[in-house]
Formats: C-alpha cells, structure tokens, sequence
C-alpha cells in the first residue's frame, strides 16, 4: 500500500491521518514517551523530545552561549532576541544534521527545544527566576513570541520547535514543587500569569507547551483538562503538543494524591490532554487501556499531535531547507559576536556617580577583586551550553587596559562557604584582597551568586532552600568583603552578578558605581570592560523590581498578586522595575494618543519625541505606561504597555510611534474576564516607569498626558 504519509504534495493533516492509521496500538502507545522509540517497519526512527535551548543549545556539547533570559530580558530588545533565537536554531540544525548523519540521536540531540521559560518572576527568591524574561507581563510576552519566532523560523518548515513552560503558573518553591498546589484567583490568573502564554500561542504559534509539577487550584497542571483543553486549545487555538515536565505524572498518585496509581496517572493526563510524558508513567498507557481506563481514541489524538509536530519538522519529507545547514555553522566567530552585543545591551547600570566612563590612560593600577572576578560559573547560567570562547570579568579588564596598567587579583573570600576552616581562609583572603585595593586607583569588586546557588531543585550544592533564595542578602563571607574594601577609601565599582535582586543597599551607599551583569553568557567579561570603559554605552533596563529586603514581600507560597511585582507593590523600591542608567540624557516631549471610540478599535496609535542630548551616541529605551483610575478592578500601579530600543546619536531627535492594544485599557473582573469600564486614563512615556524612586533615581520625570473616560469612548 502507499505510504501516503510520505506524499509531501498531502497537507499535514492528511500525512498524519495515514501515518497513525498504519500503527498498532502498542507501537502508538509507546510514541507518548520523550524516549520514543523507532517503528522500523514504518521506517520512523527513534526520537528523543527533552532537548533545551533557554540561551543557546544545551547540554549537548559546543555551542554558543548567550546571556541568561533575565539578562535578555533587561535589553528590551525583542528584534534583536528575535534574531538569537534564529542564531541557536540554526546551531540546533546544524548539531541535529551531523548527529543524524552519525546515526547520534540520543538525550538533547533533537530539534524540540524546551524552550523558553515563560513563567511570571513574580518573587524574587525563587531560584528558576533568571530562567525567565522578568516580572511584568507584557515585557515577558514580547520576548517570548520573538524568541519563539526566531527558533521556529519563517520557512516552510519550522527551523525548530519551541516549547513554553511551564504553565500555567509555576514560580516557587523549589523546595516540595512535587506536591504544591497554587492557590490562584481567576483575575490574577487573566491579569498576571496567563497573558505572555496566551501571547505566544496566538502570536508566535508556539509548537509546545510543558505544563508544572504543581497543582494549580487542586488540578495537577498536566492533568487539568480545564486548563489544556478548554483554555489553551479552544479558546486559544493551540495546535501543537502538550508535554509534562519530567516526572510530573508520577507525581499525580506519588505526592499529590489524586490517583491511586500509574495507570489512573497515565489515563489522567492523557484524557485531559497531554500527549508526550517526560517520565515513564506513560509505559502504563496500554495497561490503563486494558483497565478501560482509556480508550483508543484517546492515545490516537495525543500521537496524531506529535506526529504532527514531526511532521512540521519536515521529519518525513525528503528534504528540507534546513537539511543543508552544516555543523561548520556551530559556534561560529559571528554567533559570538552575537553574544558580545547581547551581553552588552543586557548590563544594567543602577548608580553612577560620574566614575564611569573609565579613562585608563589615566590609571596606573586596577583590582578585581571577589569571588566572581575570576568565575566561569557566573558566564553559564543554567540549562547552559559549552562554550569554547569565554571571558571572566578579569579576563575582559586585563584585555582592555593591556600592559599600561597594573591589573591586580583576589578572589577575596570564597562565594558563600561559612565553616571554620573557610573563615580563617576567608581572612587570608580579604587581607589580600585589602592590600591590593590599597595599592589601585579603582577597585572593581565583582560579587554575587551563581546558578550553583540559584537554580532548580536540587541543582544547589549549599544551604540555599532548595534552590531558591531564603532572602536578598549577600552571604556573610562577601560582607566582609565588602566592608573590609570598602573602608580602604578607594573608588569602589561594584559588579553585581546575580539572576535575580539582591539588597544592594551597601553597594549603593558605598559605592561609586554598581553594574549589574545577570549571568552575562560567553562574552561577558569583555561586554563589562567595554562598558566600563565606555566603548559601548549602557544600556540595559531592570526586568524585575530590587527590594530593599524579603521583609517586604508576602509569603512564597503565596500566589495572590498582591503587593507584588512594580505593578502591584506598596512599598517603595531600593530600584525599580524599567530603571537603568546611561552615559547619555534624553530629554520627552511631545506625547499624543488618539483618542475617541478605543472600545471599537485592536489598537491605538501613541507618539512622543526622544532627543538624545548628550554627546554620546547610544541607545534609549523608550517605555510607555498606562494607570487607569476610578475602578476598583483596576491593577493599583502604573503598567508597561510598550517600549521600544531606540539608536540616537548625539543630538539626535526621532519621532516614536507606538500601537498600543486597546485591552490594555480594560479591567480584568474577580471571574478573570476582560471588560470596559469608564476609566479615565493616564499614559506615560520615558525611560523609566513613573514612580517616585525612579523620579528621584534619575532626575527625570516622565512626560504624561491624561484622558477622560469620555474621551476614550467618545464617536
């Protein structure tokens, strides 16, 4: 009979019918697992799904690491993001088309990238936070469709398959995520966790969707029929596959208690729409069928949505546009130049005293001093790849100022050990780290964590909790650090390398500077160095808020929105969300919307004017914001509503036109449901958000414009 499934002149649909109606049940069943194994009558081989690419391809060898998503995040920078997620797709093909080639086809060797990390940082202590794109919505929306768009590319078939995770709303703890269930009221569901994943199925046609360990409102999250079925697949059009976190299923009967055992587990899952296992619940599919628990029907729409996706991968054509992509193409000296400019826009400069730009034709003696000066560790992030090209801060310093300045070096204390024996080693080191400051014109004093100490459950080798943070501070050892430095009265730049906030308060008050580098990727030393000594201009905006200290927020396990997050806080931060330092000034003016019958329209046009009135040329980001007021629904705080990276040079005025979606000016109801109310409304533009700390931080004040409720509905 002919195999129609290979007629590339069929639609994907019809391939797929035929391709499932030539399998047995068993060989159907045993194609719900990540580890799917061939069909060799069929001539299907076998396939491993669990592949990552949160900022390069992972784990699987050579490839080109970007800066951690928190960093990418603080670029603001979709169109560029767009462009990574084409670079590490194209390095994806070219790993999968030699692996292929060598008949390698094992663990992260496929072209489904569990990627990215969409979940809200809606808490600072918890340890996945650097994973994502930061605490507001939207922001976390643009960068996930353009990463999305950039992995599956624009060809006939996808380049490669994104998958976001892990919905719906997953963000701590680490500590006991096996068996926590997300108490999550239906608004702040609507308002907060569901937009960037709604954005992505409907924007950028994400390929897949990992659900949580958790359980979110008594559901498990790969067996909420209510959240998989009617959410994501009939209202918002999802096409692609379903897959569980590893072992999520097993958690079903082992630590949440809603069924008895794998096969009630398996028939779970799979009826309320999961399709693909990470885990080995799903070796019970048959058993569970042989219960009655499942039927035919059920495992056939599951494996006709992976073969579905395959099929998209042009697994079954002949050949695709990306078969001829060669492995000379990963990791290439152009991806790393990618990396650099990455890193770059991603720095955050929270002060600045008029220390930087460094001029080292006027120095005679640097320190790096700390226990992130000299680390690879802080370069990797997590879900990382191998990098066969990499710079330490010290690294990029000692490149920059050359043999015309004297580069001193201590590790200064170890990052976060505290025994006895590390104390007295800690004091060696601290009165190394003392005279070597003592001997520079500035002291570059680079602490923070590492993924090692901030990461996913069971990563952490330390007495984190479990991964996450039990609060912002710094461990003891960098304190001493700190002070020890600090009261040497030398000019102290510190650089901050953490993948989420921290207390910064004595940084800020004793130092001259603070650059915070997230986990900034390969090229990291180099982009600080270029940044501290101005060949490239800072850039980068906060995409979370920094707290002054974890007293100020609500318990973890607490989901509520309340007094979370810029938008929802009731305390004034240590340093804002949207908030960054440049060598330049930019001056707003001119802000216009229209105005009149907002309800009728998808969007609405909003313009203002940036000059650049430095003497630099260098990037701004330019952020719009929106407060509605007069509803009780309404979020308490202003919210981001658009930004746009802008290049000026000196001097330089540009017009912006931005298209602002009207359902921003909607409230979001107790029932989680979008409507109009006669708000009035005010809109703000510049390069921070409107609060005071901001106001004061910058000496800016964004422009605003204000219109009635009359004006908006108006004819």
């Amino acid at each position: 009979m002919e195999e129609r499934f290979r007629d590339e002149r069929l639609s994907d649909e019809e391939r797929v019918e035929d391709l499932v109606g030539r399998m047995t049940l068993e060989e159907k069943a045993s194609q719900l697992k990540h580890n799917a194994p061939a069909v060799k009558r069929l001539g299907i081989p076998y396939y491993n799904w669990w592949n990552e690419a949160l900022h390069g391809v992972a784990r699987a060898g050579a490839a080109t690491v970007f800066p951690q998503p928190i960093g990418l995040a603080a670029s603001f920078d979709d169109e560029f993001l767009e462009e990574i997620g084409g670079v590490i797709a194209t390095e994806g093909r070219a790993k999968y088309n030699e692996q292929v080639r060598k008949g390698d086809r094992g663990l992260y060797k496929g072209l489904t990238f569990w990627s990215p990390n969409i979940n809200l940082f809606r808490d600072p202590r918890w340890g996945r936070g650097h994973e994502t794109y930061g605490e507001d919505p939207y922001l976390t929306s643009r960068m996930g469709v353009a990463f999305i768009k950039g992995l599956q590319g624009k060809g006939k078939r996808l380049k490669s398959a994104a998958c976001v995770k892990h919905f719906a709303a997953h963000s701590g703890p680490e500590k006991g995520r096996h068996s926590f269930d997300s108490i999550v009221s239906k608004k702040d569901l609507a308002e907060s966790y569901f937009p960037a994943f709604e954005a992505c199925v409907r924007e950028a046609k994400v390929e897949g969707v990992m659900g949580g360990y958790n359980c979110i409102n008594g559901e498990p999250a790969c067996g909420s029929y209510h959240l998989i079925q009617e959410i994501l697949r009939d209202k918002w059009g999802f096409e692609g596959y379903y897959v569980s976190d590893c072992g999520a299923i097993k958690d079903f009967h082992k630590n949440h208690m809603i069924t008895k055992d794998e096969e009630e587990s398996a028939a779970l899952a799979l009826k309320s729409g999961c399709d693909l296992n990470c885990g080995a619940v799903y070796l019970y599919v048959l058993s569970a069928y042989e219960r009655g628990l499942l039927s035919e029907e059920d495992i056939d729409k599951a494996v006709k949505h992976v073969m579905t996706t395959r099929m998209r991968l042009g697994m079954f054509d002949a050949e695709t546009e990306y078969d001829s992509i060669p492995y000379e193409e990963n990791d290439t000296p152009k991806h790393h130049m990618s990396a650099l400019k990455a890193a770059e826009e991603s720095m955050v400069l929270l002060k600045n005293d008029g220390i930087l730009p460094l001029k080292k034709e006027k120095l005679k003696a640097v320190a790096v001093i700390g226990p992130n000066g000299d680390s690879r560790e802080i370069l990797k992030g997590n879900y990382n790849g191998t990098s066969t090209e990499h710079y330490t801060i010290l690294d990029g310093i000692r490149r920059e100022v050359g043999d015309s300045v004297r580069v001193y070096y201590s590790e200064g204390c170890h990052l976060y050990r505290e025994n006895v024996e590390a104390l007295a080693e800690a004091d060696d080191r601290i009165s190394e780290a003392v005279s070597m400051a003592q001997r520079s014109d500035v002291v570059f004093l680079c602490l923070g964590l590492d993924a090692r100490l901030e990461g996913e459950e069971g990563d952490a080798n330390n007495s984190y909790a479990g991964a996450d943070k039990i609060d912002l501070e710094f461990p003891d050892s960098q304190k001493r650090l700190m002070e020890a430095v600090c009261n040497t009265g030398k000019p102290v730049v510190f650089l901050i390398s953490t993948g989420s906030a921290m207390n910064l308060s004595y940084a800020k008050e004793h130092g001259s500077a603070i650059l915070q580098t997230w986990y900034p990727g390969q090229m990291g030393g180099i982009a600080a160095a270029n940044l501290l000594f101005g060949k490239a201009v800072p850039s980068g905006k906060l995409p979370v808020t920094f707290y002054h200290s974890a007293k100020e927020l609500p318990d973890f396990e607490d989901y509520s929105m309340k007094n979370r997050t810029y938008r929802y806080m009731e305390s004034r931060a240590q340093y804002p969300f949207g908030y960054g330092l440049s060598y330049g000034t930019f001056e707003y003016s001119r802000l216009k919307a229209e105005t009149g019958t907002w309800d009728k329209k998808d969007r609405i046009k909003v313009t203002v004017q940036v000059t650049n009135t430095s003497s630099y040329d260098c990037d701004e980001i330019a952020q719009i914001y929106i407060k509605l007021t007069g509803s009780e629904l309404a979020v308490p705080n202003a919210s981001l509503t658009q930004f746009k990276r802008v290049s000026l040079k000196a001097g330089e005025t540009k017009e912006l036109c931005f298209e602002v979606k009207t359902s921003c000016f909607q409230v979001v109801d107790q029932e989680g449901n979008r409507q109009w109310e006669e708000t009035d409304t005010v809109l703000y533009a510049g390069g921070s958000q409107p609060d005071e700390v901001s106001v004061s931080l910058t000496g800016k004040k964004p422009v605003e414009i204000r219109i009635k409720a009359e004006d908006r509905f108006a004819g």
